[in-house]
């Protein structure tokens, strides 16, 4: 058994009931994003049904930025107060941040194969997307080969390359619209339905990104011989 400290998140009497709740909500949310995008909200006047790819494909491009920023605060953390605990969280930030990339690129490729024909075109947010991928891939075999101070580096630093993959339809000349919720002007142009439907859509991503990174967290902490605080009843003695 590690005499390793627990994560504050993870060390509380309830933890496991709370991760439980988290998981409801999210399933709740998911099934509310999933009603809202493939019913409620009406298909794009030009793409047609294949616009409901983006009640997935944005979503996970959210995580995956949200993943990458969880990334660069817990590997700040590692390279401050080299506390493991801070390791194990970058390390399951990023491995999410990854899973969340792929879901958007695939997404993204459907998408693009019956928007514009293709699987894949040399775009700059195609391109940027790959690049973060390979970013991240990267900081998590340098932590399995150079350890982790050196992985935490590589967590700061190359968190670059997110405001590039997502602003790169802003100041670059590309196939994609420019973003639709977090774009640099006043009003999205997007139906209201549409709309709704997405923020929902992201809203679920969130919460599903916090379950998964909560239960993530805990298999580390058990590989790594953290104790586990449980609940225990009040026995009443006669």
């Amino acid at each position: 058994m590690s005499d390793q400290p627990a994560t504050p998140l993870l060390a509380g009497r309830h933890a496991a009931r709370d991760r439980r709740t988290v998981g409801w909500a999210a399933a709740g949310l998911t099934a509310a994003g999933l009603l809202a995008g493939l019913t409620v909200a009406p298909p794009d006047a030009i793409q047609g049904q294949a616009q409901r790819l983006m009640y997935l494909h944005v979503p996970a491009a959210w995580t995956a930025y949200l993943a990458f920023f969880a990334v660069l605060i817990a590997s700040g953390g590692v390279l401050i107060w080299a506390d493991p605990r801070w390791d194990r969280a970058a390390r399951a930030a990023a491995e999410l941040g990854l899973a969340a990339t792929a879901v958007a690129f695939l997404a993204g490729s459907l998408w693009g194969r019956l928007a514009w024909g293709v699987w894949w075109a040399w775009d700059p947010r195609i391109v940027s997307t790959v690049a973060m991928f390979l970013v991240y891939a990267a900081q998590l075999t340098v932590r399995r080969a150079y350890g982790e101070r050196r992985a935490a580096w590589l967590g700061v630093a190359g968190f670059v390359i997110v405001p590039v993959a997502h602003f790169s339809v802003v100041w670059f000349r590309s196939l994609h619209q420019p973003a639709t919720i977090l774009a640099p002007r006043t009003a999205p142009p997007i139906d209201g339905l549409m709309l709704t439907a997405l923020v929902i859509c992201v809203l679920a991503a969130t919460v599903t990104a916090g379950w998964l990174f909560l239960c993530r967290l805990a298999v580390l902490e058990r590989r790594a011989g953290v104790p586990e605080v449980t609940s225990r009843r009040a026995r009443v003695r006669p």
